[in-house]
């Protein structure tokens, strides 16, 4: 019995998953949302050197580009000790294979040397979470952010929406896609990335979405005509969405220098 090489079986898995991308570019994609807390600026310096030199150009060497790296704007409410790496995916395979191509990708290995060989006692960072989302039926695709202006002024706006009971949290996904939520951000011009299912986090169930605004005064400004329209004061006062959501959490956010948007 023949054996394949392992040249020969990367080329035919590569293969395989190129034409599978190919056949999920009309599908809905996935996202990746990975959240690493630190403890101090050098942590903050180690990830940092690690997402532009490593992590970064391996993804665009896997097929994935549009990569967002975020952190926190100051605020006396909430300690800016993360840093968010958001990642898109056609299929799910697609992300499932991504670990076995980072622990082959040699110039990864190289470039990622002392992130990826960190000792216990001298730790990058003090955890990593990850939730797993799927793009809402009505904004399928990710659209990076094509806001302008010094990065550090720019605001990303990720919120997390979590509902009481599944059902309650279907309907708030309804009230997204068909009631129409998605369509008054788009006419306001938010500047939306992604509206996303979370399929697999710690705060379910929740949905997730990212708006961008190149100042915090004209997030402000779009929020305030967002919350005064008529079209929000109806699908609020909607007695069919009611009480759909129990909690939201909002992280008002910067890209880095290195980050694709």
């Amino acid at each position: 019995m023949r054996f394949l090489s392992s040249t020969v079986i990367s080329a035919l898995l590569f293969a395989f998953l190129f034409s599978t991308n190919l056949v999920a570019q009309d599908k809905r994609e996935y996202y990746q949302l990975k959240t690493y807390t630190l403890k101090n600026e050098a942590q903050e310096q180690l990830v940092d050197s690690y997402l532009e030199k490593a992590f970064l150009p391996s993804l665009k060497r896997y097929g994935i580009n549009s990569v967002g790296v975020f952190k926190l704007h100051n605020s006396k409410y909430v300690k800016a000790d993360k840093i968010y790496v958001l990642i898109p995916f056609n299929s799910l395979l697609q992300f499932e294979a991504l670990e076995d191509f980072l622990l082959r990708d040699k110039a990864h290995l190289a470039d990622g040397k002392t992130y990826l060989e960190a000792t216990h006692d001298n730790a990058p960072y003090e955890n990593i979470t990850s939730v797993l989302m799927r793009a809402f039926t009505d904004m399928p695709k990710m659209i990076p952010s094509n806001i302008e202006g010094p990065r550090a002024s720019r605001v990303y706006e990720l919120r997390s929406y979590e509902s009481p009971t599944e059902a309650a949290y279907k309907n708030k996904v309804h009230m997204f896609n068909q009631g129409g939520e998605v369509a008054l951000f788009d006419s306001l011009g938010f500047n939306a990335v992604f509206y996303a299912e979370v399929i697999s986090g710690d705060r379910m169930p929740n949905l997730m979405y990212m708006t961008t605004f190149s100042s915090m005064d004209k997030r402000d400004e779009l929020w305030k005509t967002f919350f005064e329209s008529e079209k929000w004061t109806a699908l609020k006062n909607d007695p069919f969405y009611k009480n759909n959501m129990k909690k939201a959490d909002i992280m008002l956010l910067y890209p880095t220098p290195y980050s694709d948007y």
